[in-house]
């Protein structure tokens, strides 16, 4: 916890406190959510919070990234497009239903800052609430019923514990809660611990991803419409990986969906 959270702390837990005397009860019963409203005002001007994008401050009704941000955010809007670019180039090598991206990755964007904080500053909020951003958007476009199961590309346990979450899962678990799709990090796994794939060709990152993942329980795959979700997708090579293995399995139908594209 950050330092500057323990005084947004204190001021909650001395309005719960007087809210348990007699008068305090009263005066809440009366009008709770105007007193409510009012403190939350009041611990936001003496502490704001910022937008994990920009920086600037969130105002009431605004969580983790600012409405302005939200709405400015470069959507590529492939749900729009069902044969985009970015599904026909990953069709090549394993068939697809859908490939999209949320965002258009750009090197010192707000994405790239807000994928920055979601993987390495301990901010996993903002893996859900950009799922619930997105699942809005798919629901809004028809993905009403298209999917039966959503399968992050998982991390090595190794890595996982190190940083204390997979970030796809976040973002699949906020897909989840706004499709009303179960999701699930436990159905795969990633057997091999790969180096980075940062500076390798196209060539080296198809072979460090070779007999990478493993499902553990093809009995919830078997069948199932899937839509399997990542951070960010740049040659596509380790989702490739983990759509075959799925096909494999015997998937009846796979989509792909992640934050950003690079």
């Amino acid at each position: 916890m950050e330092l500057r959270s323990f005084p947004q702390l204190a001021w909650r837990i001395s309005v719960c406190a007087y809210i348990e005397t007699p008068l305090g009860a009263n005066i809440f019963q009366m009008n709770n959510s105007v007193i409510v409203g009012a403190l939350s005002d009041f611990v936001s001007l003496l502490f704001p919070r910022p937008c994990l994008a920009c920086g600037n401050s969130l105002v009431r009704g605004e969580e983790v990234i600012c409405t302005n941000c939200i709405l400015e955010l470069p959507a590529t809007d492939h749900h729009l497009e069902p044969d985009n670019p970015l599904r026909s180039r990953l069709s090549y090598r394993v068939p697809l239903k859908y490939g999209m991206a949320c965002y258009r990755f750009s090197k010192n964007g707000r994405v790239q800052h807000l994928l920055h904080e979601l993987k390495y500053k301990a901010h996993p909020e903002i893996g859900v609430t950009l799922g619930r951003v997105y699942a809005d958007k798919m629901l809004t476009a028809g993905f009403m019923d298209v999917f039966e199961m959503i399968i992050p590309v998982p991390l090595h346990p190794s890595r996982q514990r190190k940083r204390g979450y997979n970030q796809s899962a976040k973002f699949a678990e906020g897909l989840s809660e706004g499709l009303g799709v179960p999701f699930s990090d436990h159905i795969m796994m990633r057997q091999l611990k790969t180096e980075t794939q940062t500076r390798k060709s196209k060539l080296n990152r198809w072979e460090n991803m070779h007999d990478v993942f493993r499902v553990n329980v093809p009995a919830e795959v078997d069948g199932k419409r899937i839509l399997l979700v990542d951070d960010v997708i740049t040659t596509g090579s380790t989702l490739e990986a983990c759509a075959q293995v799925l096909i494999d399995a015997g998937s009846r139908e796979l989509s792909i969906a992640c934050i950003a594209e690079a």
